[in-house]
């Protein structure tokens, strides 16, 4: 799978000209051809757009508990070469504070908690990092999880609030990895390591074609002497991570047992993602029947989302649509 994730670097992602009609938002690679995808179109009648499903999604989640999840990269904000410069715009910003105010709202990332908290800046959100291993959301009302991996804290305004690392015990293994792993690629041009603190992350966006299988080799060898870790693929990284039973659809269910739904038919989850690892969330939603899984993509893909956004501009265009609905019903809709 690796191999042909790197074959596909060379040849670079077709954006697809929107049959939405909105504005792109600047968030285009302008250096790249857009063109009708007809392949795209047959998609979308399989996958429609959450924007022009709207109406009906607010006709399902009536008299429900909405609550939303959003990964970052390439949902908030526009998948850049150098990933420490993944900054969301101040209109997305705006649009996430505003449906926050209306919803619960998580961001569940595969960037460590903190520097997804950097990158967002905002109170009154759920944040959970390390593809879900780090999880600070509201004190439980009910309790499944190991109370060892939990510890209370609180907000700036004194709610309280819990931490879940499940993975804790795997910090000094990972604290190894990530030394070993930049010795080892650190004379192979354009490798970047990013520690994301119960992950490590190996970027080969500018890793050259050729170099490209000595730096797997090596992460691969390296991984050989670890065997409670093991790697999966992003775009354009190579993610090291503890071997537990612990993804992103982990973490909604997580926080969504947190705020009370763990059984419920009162919630009405949506979320929206772009990455392989979000697939795991889309999976939880279609099992529990309920709710909006909603992908990210430019390009058609295999996917357990019911629905699809363009890019990055119609995940603000959507969100902006939600907040608005939101204020608009505050006497009938359900709030956090």
């Amino acid at each position: 799978m690796a191999d042909s994730l790197h074959k596909g670097k060379k040849s670079s992602e077709s954006i697809s000209k929107s049959i939405h009609d909105h504005a792109d938002g600047g968030y285009a690679i302008t250096d790249e051809p857009v063109t009708v995808d007809q392949n795209y179109i047959s998609w979308l009648r399989e996958h429609p757009s959450a924007l022009s499903s709207f109406s009906r999604m607010i006709n399902e989640a009536k008299g429900k508990q909405i609550v939303v999840f959003l990964d970052y990269d390439g949902t908030l904000s526009p998948i850049v070469s150098d990933p420490d410069s993944a900054f969301m715009s101040d209109q997305m910003r705006a649009a996430v504070r505003d449906v926050s105010s209306c919803f619960p709202t998580a961001i569940i990332s595969g960037r460590s908690r903190q520097k997804v908290y950097e990158f967002i800046k905002l109170e009154g959100l759920y944040y959970s990092g390390s593809h879900g291993m780090d999880t600070i959301g509201p004190a439980l009302k009910t309790n499944s999880y190991d109370k060892g991996y939990q510890q209370r804290s609180f907000d700036n305004e004194g709610n309280e609030l819990m931490v879940f690392q499940p993975a804790q015990d795997f910090l000094p293994a990972i604290k190894k990895i990530l030394t070993e792993v930049t010795k080892r690629t650190q004379n192979i041009p354009g490798v970047a390591i990013e520690d994301n603190k119960f992950c490590v992350s190996v970027h080969y966006r500018h890793v050259k074609d050729e170099d490209y299988g000595r730096l797997e080799k090596e992460v691969k060898s390296m991984l050989a002497n670890y065997a409670d870790f093991h790697m999966t693929n992003g775009k354009m990284v190579m993610e090291i991570r503890p071997s537990i039973k612990w993804n992103k659809g982990d973490a909604l269910k997580y926080l969504l047992e947190a705020l009370g739904f763990r059984e419920s038919g009162d919630v009405f989850p949506i979320y929206i993602g772009d990455d392989r690892t979000d697939e795991d969330a889309f999976k939880v939603l279609r099992e529990r029947g309920e709710g909006y899984p909603i992908l990210v993509s430019a390009t058609p893909r295999d996917t357990a989302a019911l629905y699809s956004l363009h890019g990055p501009s119609e995940v603000q265009s959507f969100l902006t649509r939600l907040s608005r609905w939101g204020f608009d019903n505050a006497d009938t809709a359900h709030h956090k």
